[in-house]
C-alpha cells in the first residue's frame, strides 16, 4: 500500500508538505511544490485518507501535550507556556504524564493519533535506548502521515521540530563560573545514566573541569527528582567544596539533606542546580543555577507544532548561569 511517506520521498519534499497538498489543508503550498507532489502521487497511485483530510483541514481544535512528570516544576512551566500559547489560538489542550516511562509515551502518541488531535507536543528528555527512540519516531511518523503535526522539547532525536536546550554547554559554563570562584573539588548529583538530559549535563560539567585542569568530579547516580537529590547528597564526601545537581529539584533535595545533617550552605559546602524553576524564588539560600526560559520554550514548541515549515526545524536554547547565595567564593 502506497503511503504518504512514499509520495513525499518521491517528490523530494517534507512529509508535512505532502500532507498539506494531498489531505486538503487550507495552508498554502507553492505551485511548483504542489505540482511535484501531485505528480508523485499519480505515479505511485496514492489515494488520500479521508480522516487525514479532515484533520489537515483543521477540524480538530485539540492539542495533546505529553510530559514526563507534572509534579516537577520544570515540566509544569513548559506545559504552562505551551497551554497559554494554545489558548491564544483558540485551541483546547489535553495533557498526559508518562511518569518517565518511555513505553507510556509511545502509547500516548498512538492514542492521540487515534483521537485525531491537531498536534502533539512531547516535553522531556529522550532515553539512551535507540530501540525505544526508534519506535517513538515510527509512531510519530504514522501520526504525521495522517496529517498531524508534532514537535518536542528535548533532544533532536525524533525527526520532528524541536526546541533543544543546550544542556552540555550550560553545564560547562556553570563549571567554569564555579571554578572562577575558587572551587576545585566537586561532586555531581548526576541523575540516571539512561536519561540523555542528565547524562549531557554531567558530561558537559566534567568536560569543562578537565579542560581547566581540575580533578574529575565525584559522580553520584540516582533518580532525577527531589528524593534522588536527597539520597545522593548523603554520599558526598567531606572534602567536596561544591555540589552540582543536574536539575533544580535534585538540588532542593540536596539542600534538605544538608540541613538535616547540620551542613551549612554555603559556609560548609556550596550547591548549584540547573533550570531555574519558579519555586526557587522563595528558597533560602537562593540557589545558583543555569536559567532556561522554560515558558518561552513551551510556547515556541507549540508554535513549531502548528507551523508550516517544509523542513524539520531545530532551535537550540542557551542557558544562562545565575550565581546566587548557595555558592560562596573561596578565592
Amino acid at each position: 500500500m502506497v503511503t504518504l511517506e512514499d509520495v513525499a520521498r518521491q517528490a523530494g519534499v517534507s512529509l508535512a508538505t505532502a500532507s498539506r497538498v494531498l489531505n486538503g489543508s487550507t495552508r498554502q503550498v507553492g505551485a511548483a511544490l504542489r505540482a511535484r507532489v501531485e505528480q508523485a502521487a499519480d505515479e505511485l497511485g496514492y489515494r488520500a485518507n479521508i480522516a487525514a483530510q479532515t484533520l489537515a483541514r483543521g477540524a480538530s481544535n485539540v492539542i495533546g501535550i505529553v510530559v514526563h512528570d507534572l509534579t516537577d516544576p520544570y515540566f509544569a512551566a513548559l506545559a504552562d507556556g505551551a497551554m497559554r500559547a494554545a489558548a491564544t489560538e483558540g485551541l483546547l489542550v489535553m495533557v498526559g504524564t508518562t511518569h518517565r516511562d518511555p513505553e507510556q509515551e509511545i502509547a500516548y502518541v498512538s492514542t492521540l493519533n487515534a483521537q485525531r488531535v491537531r498536534a502533539v507536543l512531547l516535553v522531556g528528555s529522550r532515553v539512551a535506548d535507540p530501540a525505544v527512540t526508534g519506535r517513538l519516531r515510527d509512531e510519530l511518523a504514522r501520526y504525521q502521515s495522517g496529517g498531524g503535526r508534532a514537535a518536542c522539547v528535548g533532544q533532536d532525536l525524533l525527526g520532528v521540530d524541536t526546541v533543544a536546550p543546550a544542556n552540555r554547554e550550560g553545564a560547562a559554563e556553570l563549571a567554569r563560573a564555579l571554578a572562577n570562584l575558587g572551587h576545585t573539588r566537586f561532586a555531581v548529583l548526576a541523575g540516571p545514566p539512561h536519561l540523555v538530559t542528565a547524562a549531557d549535563r554531567c558530561a558537559g560539567f566534567a568536560a569543562a573541569l578537565q579542560e581547566l585542569g581540575l580533578p574529575a568530579p565525584h559522580v553520584i547516580r540516582g533518580p532525577f527528582d527531589r528524593d534522588g537529590g536527597y539520597a545522593a547528597a548523603q554520599q558526598v564526601g567531606g572534602d567536596t567544596t561544591c555540589v552540582f545537581a543536574v536539575n533544580d529539584v535534585m538540588a532542593v533535595g540536596a539542600l534538605a539533606a544538608c540541613r538535616e545533617r547540620g551542613i551549612r550552605v554555603p559556609e560548609d559546602v556550596s550547591v548549584a542546580g540547573f533550570d531555574d524553576i519558579v519555586t526557587l524564588r522563595d528558597h533560602v539560600p537562593a540557589l545558583t543555577t543555569v536559567r532556561l526560559p522554560l515558558k518561552d520554550m513551551g510556547a515556541r514548541a507549540l508554535e513549531l507544532a502548528l507551523g508550516e515549515a517544509d523542513t524539520v526545524v531545530v532551535e537550540h536554547v542557551a542557558g544562562n548561569v545565575v550565581l546566587r547565595e548557595s555558592v560562596r567564593r573561596l578565592a
